[in-house]
């Protein structure tokens, strides 16, 4: 493993004692009071891990605020206890029962490439994610349902669509958990959809009952 595992770039390197003099100097204390008191976010964010999407500064969030896990095209898995590994599920798992977070929220994004590929898969024009080797294929293939839901839909507005379905498919999927459902029945937590439209900057959030997006 020597010979592979290499220093950090430099570049990073110096943001990183850039921050350190700067940032963390100014607030030693209010992270050292994070540290030793422990983490007490009140959402959790499931988003995707494209590197446009960031959650922090589009709510001004700090240090402690949000419980976040990315995935390809956040998407949330239908409740499974196979014994297999489930990044996802136990991210949701350990948000609701040990950090009791108040709201999950499922964050779409404009231009997502993950949503694209299975807009591709499910059309026929991307085999190689059909191949049970890709992993990026098994897990669009969660997204599957939704292009059923929009094939019907002019070309044009087919991606923008599915983006949106990635997030209504994901709340549904949340509520299989018996423990999330639980505490959504309880009054206890709340389930909120939202997508971004990252050239516009916008924002706009599921409405259950018309079952459209609005903007916030």
């Amino acid at each position: 493993m020597k010979e592979h595992v290499r220093p950090l770039p430099s570049y990073l390197t110096n943001r990183y004692h850039g921050w350190r003099a700067t940032t963390y100097t100014e607030n030693r204390p209010w992270y050292r009071r994070l540290a030793d008191a422990g983490q007490h976010p009140r959402a959790m964010v499931i988003s995707c891990c494209d590197s446009r999407v960031h959650v922090t500064s589009i709510f001004g969030a700090d240090e402690g605020e949000f419980f976040i896990h990315r995935n390809i095209a956040n998407l949330v898995p239908p409740y499974n206890p196979d014994g297999d590994h489930h990044g996802t599920s136990a991210a949701i798992e350990y948000a609701v029962r040990n950090l009791k977070v108040a709201h999950v929220i499922v964050l779409g994004h404009s231009q997502c490439g993950g949503v694209a590929g299975c807009h591709a898969m499910c059309s026929g024009h991307a085999p190689e994610l059909d191949e049970k080797t890709s992993f990026v294929g098994t897990w669009l293939d969660l997204l599957r349902p939704g292009f059923e839901r929009v094939k019907d839909k002019p070309e044009t507005e087919r991606v923008t669509a599915l983006e949106r379905e990635a997030v209504v498919i994901s709340l549904e999927n949340l509520l299989t958990f018996p423990f999330v459902r639980a505490a959504v029945e309880a009054g206890d937590m709340s389930l909120h959809g939202l997508w971004n439209d990252i050239g516009e900057g916008m924002l706009w959030q599921f409405n259950p009952e018309s079952k459209i997006f609005e903007p916030i």
